[in-house]
């Protein structure tokens, strides 16, 4: 992968692995160029699958964009941040980010639910 361009960059995915927090939730948008689609998903199907293998993974969806915008965002929940950070700083993913296409973005940043009174529950 090219690049990693944080959400905030303030307070980038690299800070974020530190925290000690229960139940994350990674969202991550990509964009690319539309030649490199094949490309992109068979890396990130590659990537998910060993994902899915990992202690403390719970799910993953990856969406795309209506239209001929090659973006896609991608939100995968994890019981912690200690298990996404085990899986994110594994040697086998941080190798595998080179399948990506050079043209590829990527923008994570992690997540934990909010309780808001009378509309959702944390």
């Amino acid at each position: 992968m090219s690049l990693i361009r944080p959400m905030d960059p303030a307070f980038p995915i690299e800070r974020q692995i530190a925290l000690e927090a229960s139940s994350v939730v990674l969202v991550n948008l990509f964009t690319l160029d539309p030649a490199d689609e094949p490309v992109f998903l068979q890396a990130w199907q590659d990537d998910a699958s060993f994902m899915k293998r990992q202690p403390g993974f719970i799910s993953t969806q990856l969406h795309r964009a209506l239209g001929d915008s090659p973006t896609y965002l991608n939100y995968a929940i994890w019981e912690s941040n200690a298990h996404f950070r085990a899986a994110f700083t594994h040697p086998e993913f941080r190798a595998s980010l080179a399948a990506y296409p050079s043209s590829a973005v990527a923008s994570p940043h992690l997540f934990q639910k909010v309780a808001v009174p009378g509309i959702c529950v944390a």
